[in-house]
């Protein structure tokens, strides 16, 4: 056996040692090192040596002590979460979300900028970055890398956007510009499977074996995690649920199909349907709220019509509902997930929409547990594609070479 392979086993061995201990401590704390030993199955100097340098490094503290069970009292670790952030980028349509997040993936910070254009992308992601490395109260803060998520498809590997339907783009190298720019680790990832990966960490999805996160926004997405790995596909193409044919003779949809589930259900999708009823004559209370300016309404101006119990656009929200009902139950007969947790802008839209998915899953559903999936909106709301973004890097960060 060489010496060099040697070197790389002990390497690799410390490095996995290292990531399992400082997983424990964010998973379980406040825990003794006696009790990670316990759980690992490492041995107590390897975990006293780990804890030691991960002290010295200051990524964990100890804190209390706990009761003495008959020696010396254990002494609790921590997670220091506020020594070291991440930036996390949420790019939409016309807006780009900004977050700063502590080591658990709590924002500290967040703004947004307007994408002035298409071939602005990279230079509104440099403005956004440099505005929040440079503030005054994050001057001193130690950033371990930047997580973006982006709309479209992604190359994860490379970091490379392969396509953003929204701004007609391809083959846009996000990465290797950024990691240029600021010496530091970027991943990219396609928004949807960003806002699936936050709340399998520390939202709706906590704890969820098999998770299906969708994202409803102006487009439709998902993103589908097992055992809290995101799943790809062999193109990185998996979880585009919004390309799924729903309705043969649908509208057109902007991939060039028909009667996909987002050309039926995303947000322009509901805006231009009451548009259209409204032009051809409908009365709705819609027309009220936008001024008589047509070209102003959108799903939140729809959603406030209907809490004030409009007719036509709680029936318009109601069949929004049952499209992504009979998407979802595709979903659910295809991926079988413990969960389906959902997100955006329609989401804010709530039982408008959620009761009429719950009712389509059930006439629908294949079998009895088929039709109960659990179904619940996100706990990280308009944070989640950014906070998720956060979580790229803090993977990296907790499981290392894993």
């Amino acid at each position: 056996m060489s010496n060099d392979y040697k070197r790389g086993s002990f390497q690799l061995m410390k490095s996995i040692n290292r990531s399992t201990v400082l997983n424990m401590i964010r998973e379980k704390a406040p825990i003794s090192r006696a009790e990670i030993a316990k759980q690992t199955k490492l041995t107590p100097p390897t975990v006293g040596n780990i804890v030691k340098e991960l002290i010295d490094e200051q990524f964990i503290l100890e804190t209390t002590q706990g009761v003495s069970h008959g020696g010396r009292k254990p002494t609790f670790l921590e997670i220091r979460a506020d020594q070291f952030f991440i930036i996390g980028i949420d790019v939409g349509k016309f807006t780009m979300k900004f977050i700063v997040a502590n080591l658990h993936g709590f924002p500290v910070d967040r703004f947004t900028l307007e994408i002035p254009s298409a071939n602005q992308l990279l230079n509104t992601m440099k403005k956004g970055i440099s505005t929040l490395i440079e503030k005054e109260e994050h001057f001193h803060k130690r950033f371990l890398g930047i997580g973006i998520g982006m709309h479209g498809i992604v190359n994860t590997e490379t970091g490379v956007s392969l396509y953003a339907p929204f701004f007609d783009t391809y083959n846009i190298s996000i990465k290797s510009e950024l990691e240029a720019e600021y010496n530091m680790l970027v991943r990219v990832e396609n928004d949807a499977k960003t806002m699936t990966l936050g709340e399998s960490w520390i939202g709706n999805g906590n704890q969820a074996s098999k998770l299906v996160g969708i994202n409803v926004g102006h487009g439709i997405g998902a993103g589908i995690t097992i055992k809290g790995e995101l799943y790809q596909g062999e193109h990185f193409i998996a979880g585009e649920i919004g390309h799924m044919t729903i309705d043969l003779s649908g509208p057109l949809c902007s991939c060039g199909n028909y009667g996909c589930l987002q050309a039926l259900a995303a947000g322009p999708a509901i805006a231009e349907n009451a548009i259209k009823a409204l032009k051809a004559g409908k009365s709705s209370y819609i027309r009220e709220l936008a001024g008589d300016d047509l070209d102003r309404i959108d799903g939140s101006i729809i959603h406030k019509a209907a809490i004030q119990g409009d007719p036509f656009s709680i029936e318009l929200l109601n069949q929004t509902g049952r499209y992504l009902g009979i998407g979802i139950t595709n979903l659910i007969h295809m991926i079988n997930p413990e969960r389906i947790i959902l997100g955006g802008g329609v989401a804010q839209s709530g039982n408008f929409i959620l009761d009429p998915i719950k009712e389509t899953i059930k006439n629908r559903g294949l079998t009895e547990e088929a039709k109960n999936t659990p179904i619940v909106f996100s706990k990280l709301g308009k944070d989640a594609s950014a906070i998720g973004a956060s979580v790229l890097i803090l993977k990296h960060f907790y499981q290392g070479l894993r």
